[in-house]
């Protein structure tokens, strides 16, 4: 699967040299992550997708299980979404020039506070190109499977700049590609969106109260998921 990522990665680095607000791209990066699943044999369930606007931006914020997660959400969700990216990424031939020319956001966690400037300033660059910005608020994948408490982040950002949060939760990408794991397996992964919900004015102690409120809803999905 590796050299026909490095294939997709070339393409969609082409055609977004040409055109940064190009819809092949949108079209490549879904069928780049439609192969993972073809090769692996998995399934992907989606409900929800009334919810979602596809005239709108987002901040969409999920648990994070798998590096299977980040395909789940291209193929489930009915808009473009950016992701963040950690640095190290950017440094792989043709895949990280590739992240950088789509508009994937990149995160140097050693560079302390100036990291949410540079995540800011991609959120706003993203939403000009008329996308959504998915974000993983624990801030790692849940080797253990187990939810961590959600940063705040995401939840800043969509409200200083307006946006709706859109929740959804994700279960069975852990079986499909386990963390540190060198193996892909067939199995279902199901990706629930919920209701939007906005922030405009929101401000503080509501934001905390937001980030509270959306980690529990995913929660108590994805445990309700486990003991089905």
């Amino acid at each position: 699967m590796l050299p026909a990522t490095a294939v997709y990665a070339a393409v969609i680095w082409a055609i977004a040299a040409r055109r940064a607000d190009d819809p092949k791209i949108e079209s490549a990066l879904r069928s780049w992550a439609r192969m993972w699943f073809t090769v692996s044999g998995a399934s992907l369930r989606v409900t929800g997708k009334e919810h979602v606007d596809p005239a709108r931006s987002y901040v969409i914020v999920s648990n994070h299980l798998s590096a299977f997660d980040i395909f789940s959400h291209f193929i489930a969700l009915p808009v473009p979404i950016r992701y963040l990216a950690k640095k190290e990424l950017f440094r792989i031939p043709i895949f990280g020039s590739a992240l950088r020319a789509i508009g994937v956001v990149e995160v140097d966690r050693r560079a302390g506070g100036s990291v949410h400037a540079d995540i800011n300033r991609s959120a706003h660059l993203a939403v000009g190109y008329g996308r959504s910005l998915i974000i993983y608020p624990e801030g790692t994948r849940a080797r253990d499977g187990v939810m961590r408490p959600f940063k705040k982040g995401a939840f800043t950002i969509a409200s200083s700049m307006s946006l709706p949060v859109l929740p959804t939760a994700i279960t069975g990408s852990r079986e499909v590609w386990n963390p540190g794991g060198k193996i892909v397996r067939p199995g279902v992964v199901h990706v629930e969106i919920f209701p939007p919900i906005e922030t405009a004015g929101m401000r503080g102690e509501q934001v905390d109260a937001l980030r509270d409120r959306v980690h529990s809803l995913i929660h108590n999905r994805v445990q309700s998921a486990a003991g089905s």
